[in-house]
């Protein structure tokens, strides 16, 4: 059995995020990655028109930054190369091809009891770790929802993760279940790209449309904070980017800030609601505090809806063979599915019997700011919803919290 320090599960960002803390204050560990390279869900899963929503300064990971002469909004590739700069700065070698089988924790010896195996060639290796960092993410794995008649789908049905590009689809109807920014860009794609494209949206859209892009600090919640977001419109970039640089000197409740928002994509575009997009009842930044779910930017699929390009429909209630019938009545034919219904965590699978930090679905049982910590030096990283500024965030808090706890608990 190997005695480690820290054990951390990922080599995505979170995994190298924390691995690069833990880096700067000397403290040793493993990585451990389950694929053949690192960020393997943003490397292999990803479609090729992808690019980060936030700003970049507001996408970086700890103590490195993006390139001066990187665009505001990072392509897919740019933040690729970020990463693996990053892994070259803080020479971070993970253990490839090595699946967590269980992570238990010894009362006994007061360690984290780990089983790990090679997937290549099946041997099986064990870990006695003081600290255990599940960095897995919530991402983990493509979910699709259980819908009446799927297996009868003749076509291809596929998740977002396995989708590239709208050009191997030219000509054929595809439905894309699913209005989250995936949805919104993959849609996008699809038709201008030739294939007929239609778009379920189940559910309320919090849109902010023409490339409204916002931040709030980490600390999100309804208490007033510093809040900052900018409004990049082509006719009046400058005057909207000054105006959201008075209000980030401003503490403005998460409210306020949600509600000048709000209106401004209202005066900017209108009621879409005659188009089949609805907005919630909360704002962008009080929906993403309080469920995770973030604002659609939006590509130009909505003067696609507009024109008609992209056909919306509400949620489907059967699938026989190649037609699709929908609750409002209305059916269809379609060459292919894509569900962009987003991803379920993982992490439980490896943790087993522990329930002491997640809950069944695999995510924090404590709300944030305290979801990060569990008990007998498990901790989790990249499970607080809010992208890569949750993960830098956590990253930098656990690796403190190991380095004020690990004298105590370092191996005889």
């Amino acid at each position: 059995m190997e005695k480690v320090q820290v054990f951390i599960v990922g080599a995505g960002p979170s995994g190298l995020a924390t691995a690069a803390c833990l880096i700067k204050l000397s403290i040793p560990h493993v990585v451990v990655e389950r694929e053949d390279c690192i960020a393997s869900l943003w490397r292999k899963h990803t479609y090729n028109c992808l690019k980060l929503h936030i700003a970049k300064e507001f996408c970086e990971l700890p103590l490195m930054s993006y390139p001066n002469d990187s665009p505001t909004y990072i392509l897919k590739d740019n933040f690729l190369r970020y990463l693996d700069d990053y892994v070259m700065k803080f020479n971070i070698s993970p253990k490839f091809n090595t699946s967590v089988e269980s992570c238990m924790y010894d009362e006994a010896g007061n360690y984290w009891s780990i089983m790990a195996q090679d997937k290549v060639s099946g041997k099986t290796s064990h870990y006695a770790s003081k600290f255990l960092v599940v960095a897995t993410g919530e991402n983990s794995a493509g979910n699709i929802p259980d819908i009446a008649g799927l297996q009868s789908f003749h076509g291809e049905a596929i998740h977002s993760s396995s989708y590239k590009c709208g050009s191997d689809y030219v000509g054929k109807s595809v439905l894309v279940v699913g209005s989250g920014n995936s949805g919104f860009e993959i849609a996008h794609d699809l038709a201008i790209h030739g294939a007929d494209t239609s778009i379920v949206i189940r559910s309320p859209v919090c849109t902010q449309f023409v490339d409204i892009i916002f931040y709030s600090q980490i600390c999100c919640d309804i208490e007033p904070i510093f809040t900052l977001f900018i409004v990049k419109f082509h006719v009046m970039t400058k005057e909207l980017i000054h105006l959201g640089m008075i209000l980030a000197r401003w503490r403005l409740s998460l409210i306020l800030v949600d509600f000048i928002l709000v209106l401004l994509a209202y005066l900017l575009f209108g009621d879409l609601s005659k188009h089949g997009i609805v907005r919630p009842h909360m704002g962008p930044l009080l929906l993403k505090a309080k469920t995770g779910r973030s604002a659609v930017i939006d590509v130009g699929t909505t003067k696609l809806i507009k024109k008609g390009d992209i056909k919306v429909f509400g949620p489907i209630s059967r699938i026989r063979g190649n037609l699709i019938e929908f609750e409002d009545g209305n059916e269809r034919y379609y060459d292919a599915l894509l569900f962009a219904t987003g991803y379920k965590s993982t992490a439980n699978i490896c943790l087993k019997k522990d329930m002491s930090m997640l809950n069944s679905d695999g995510l924090p049982k404590n709300e944030f700011p305290n979801h990060w910590k569990g008990t007998n030096g498990l901790y989790c990283v990249g499970f607080a919803r809010r992208g890569l500024a949750g993960i830098a965030h956590d990253a930098e808090i656990v690796a403190s919290d190991i380095q004020a706890n690990i004298k105590m608990t370092l191996f005889d």
